[in-house]
């Protein structure tokens, strides 16, 4: 983990004690298994995941303000088995903020965790959350995302190739006059997101990613397809724009991933989108330093969202061509 920057903060749990308790924002949280290897080949224990996540708090918590999580627990690192944890009735402290919703498949209302502070977001870490799945709307406006997202994911594909989609898929936006931002995913693929505002419904802002993707896949019809089912993609990547719906989660800026090496979903510039990018060139060991550094070039996808007609107006006329 990164020692302090000239604009950073410590790391909150000393590496000798393997039970802690500590305060923040006024309430106590006892940090508990802090030597428990999370990532066996790289040695990486829970206590090393807890400092990252305090460090880099300042930076990611915007990303969680207001928004339920669906909580995937690894009590045992990545190797052990994961379990989902979305209602948190009775079993969170009072101090906390939950979220209640009607769930239509259950037929009961359940209480999702909301990390809106320090505390919240640490607790859920101690829980064995290595990485964080917050909605993509907010409590406040909860059919209407924050922004649309067009998932890249390279199947039988090679990372060059979600490049190359990614490439594309700017310079489609950019012929729109529509501002987009990438990051990792920090398994396999690239995220590229465009700011909504909370002011269109997850209908429109998939009918718009819809748009996009069918103009890339234009550009690319080697090897990218639309195709929902995987057996009729014949290899091809799909380019998913269907991650554009109510209750769907994708692990946000900064969020360590359960994957080998302790990936991180990073925020890019564009001009890092080429031949070369890996996904393992952000971790838990070097993600502080960057974002430190870099400051956090992936707030504009919380702030105004685009004039979605004027937008689609332009689409469809290129669409028809």
């Amino acid at each position: 983990i990164a020692p302090r920057g000239k604009s950073g903060r410590k790391t909150l749990l000393n590496p000798s004690e393997i039970s802690q308790v500590k305060k923040i924002g006024g309430n106590e949280i006892k940090f508990t298994n802090l030597s428990k290897i999370f990532w066996p080949k790289e040695k990486i224990t829970k206590g090393e995941l807890i400092n990252y996540y305090y460090q880099v708090a300042p930076y990611l918590l915007p990303y969680l303000k207001d928004r339920p999580e669906s909580m995937n627990r690894y009590p045992n690192g990545i190797a052990g088995k994961s379990f989902y944890f979305k209602n948190v009735k009775g079993k969170v402290p009072d101090w906390m903020e939950t979220y209640d919703i009607y769930s239509d498949t259950d037929k009961e209302h359940k209480e999702y965790l909301v990390a809106n502070d320090e505390a919240t977001l640490l607790y859920m870490i101690n829980m064995g959350c290595i990485e964080l799945n917050p909605w993509t709307s907010t409590i406040h406006k909860p059919d209407h995302p924050t922004f649309c997202m067009i998932d890249l994911d390279p199947d039988k594909n090679s990372f060059e190739q979600v490049i190359e989609a990614a490439q594309v898929t700017k310079g489609v936006l950019d012929d729109l006059g529509v501002p987009s931002y990438c990051k990792t995913s920090g398994s396999t693929g690239l995220h590229i997101y465009i700011p909504f505002g909370n002011k269109y419904t997850f209908e429109q802002s998939k009918e718009f990613a819809r748009i996009v993707v069918t103009l890339v896949n234009r550009e690319l019809p080697k090897f990218t397809t639309l195709e929902r089912q995987i057996s009729n993609r014949k290899g091809k990547m799909y380019l998913d724009f269907l991650q554009n719906r109510a209750h769907a989660t994708i692990a946000c800026a900064y969020s360590v991933r359960p994957k080998p090496g302790a990936t991180v979903s990073m925020p890019l510039q564009w001009d890092e989108v080429k031949k070369g990018l890996k996904m393992t060139d952000f971790t838990i060991h070097n993600a502080i330093e960057r974002v430190q550094s870099m400051g956090d070039i992936f707030k504009p996808v919380l702030g105004k969202g685009i004039d979605l007609g004027k937008v689609v107006k332009k689409a469809a006329a290129v669409v028809e061509e």
